[in-house]
């Protein structure tokens, strides 16, 4: 495969991970990065003085590029990803897809009439860790799935350059944050009984960005998910809780803070058949290692060496759960789903 030509939008603490990524991956060469903020463009040049220093998304689009890649606060993802396709790129674009259906749609549409590509990062897909609680699910080793239990404990979230993860118009929702990334694993994981039907929340408190929020999903088969998110905790610890038809999974993360290097991870399972759980390997566990794992995946993708971790469907959907959760925690009642799916289309990009 020859080197993609990337142009990068966004250098604040994520996208400075993208550009050294980009940087060490065959395949990739880092062409061009956007900086609006002054700090910013001088931590770009004196980091990777080879890519060019552009002031503007529209200078951006403007280069011979292969690939944008889109690392800028949450309410600029859609916009940016509908003007890199309309001029004819392929997009990586960090999670989430939108902060509403309509920009969701948005990029679907984009993505149909321009023929190009659109990766979302939802790298937990490409975890030893996460994507292994799927392939023991999808091997029948624990049965159908009948409940699963999420629990996010951690520090606040950073707030940002200039403050925009303070900001609901920026972030959207908090759910859009971290937690869009285990919904869309619990609806994969739970894949074989469909999409959720619907969620009944509780939220510290009516707004987009509540200290602790706990949602309920149901299936119409009777299966059922919990999925709680503390913001006030301390550290960053994760726990995920299977029970299936015959079986059952326990797996959990913990680190100093969600990018930590040396985090502590572990996986049991109890799978048909067996009286006791026993313990899975896992290599590595951290977004740190699985960014670089899924932006080369991205990549093959775009030279049609396979498929992007997730499609642009689920990762709709994804985002589709996380804004009924809002809205259900808002009133600390519960909503149908109905009317939040995407139906699966032709766009599975």
């Amino acid at each position: 495969m020859s080197a993609m030509r990337i142009g990068l939008a966004g250098f604040g603490a994520w996208g400075r991970q993208h550009a050294r990524v980009y940087e060490r991956l065959q395949g990739a060469e880092l062409a061009a990065i956007f900086c609006r903020g002054e700090a910013a463009a001088q931590a770009a040049t004196s980091s990777h003085p080879e890519a060019q220093l552009v002031r503007s998304f529209g200078e951006l689009l403007a280069l011979p590029l292969d690939v944008v890649a889109i690392a800028v606060p949450n309410h600029l993802h859609a916009h940016y990803a509908v003007e890199a396709l309309k001029a004819g790129k392929h997009v990586i674009l960090e999670k989430p897809l939108g902060t509403t259906l309509a920009e969701c749609d948005a990029v679907l549409e984009a993505a149909q009439a321009s023929g190009r590509n659109v990766a979302v990062n939802h790298e937990l897909r490409v975890s030893q860790q996460w994507r292994q609680v799927r392939e023991i699910i999808a091997g029948g080793e624990i049965g159908r799935v009948t409940h699963q239990h999420l629990s996010l404990f951690r520090r606040p979230f950073r707030p940002g350059s200039g403050g925009w993860r303070q900001d609901e118009a920026r972030v959207g929702s908090y759910s859009l944050e971290e937690l869009v990334h285990f919904v869309d694993l619990m609806m994969w994981y739970a894949r074989e009984n469909g999409l959720p039907y619907r969620v009944t929340a509780r939220a510290s408190d009516g707004s987009a960005m509540p200290q602790t929020l706990s949602a309920l999903l149901d299936w119409q088969d009777g299966s059922s998910a919990l999925v709680t998110q503390c913001l006030a905790g301390f550290q960053h610890h994760s726990l995920l809780e299977i029970a299936g038809g015959t079986g059952a999974i326990r797996t959990s993360w913990s680190g100093a803070f969600d990018r930590a290097e040396h985090p502590s991870f572990s996986l049991w399972v109890r799978a048909d058949g067996e009286s006791d759980a026993g313990e899975r390997a896992i290599a590595f566990s951290g977004e740190l290692f699985e960014l670089e794992q899924n932006l080369a995946s991205a990549l093959a993708s775009f030279a049609g060496q396979g498929e992007p971790s997730l499609s642009l469907v689920e990762a709709r959907n994804a985002v589709a759960l996380c804004l009924a959760i809002q809205e259900a925690g808002r009133h600390g009642d519960s909503v149908s789903l109905t009317d939040y799916w995407a139906e699966p289309g032709p766009v599975r990009r």
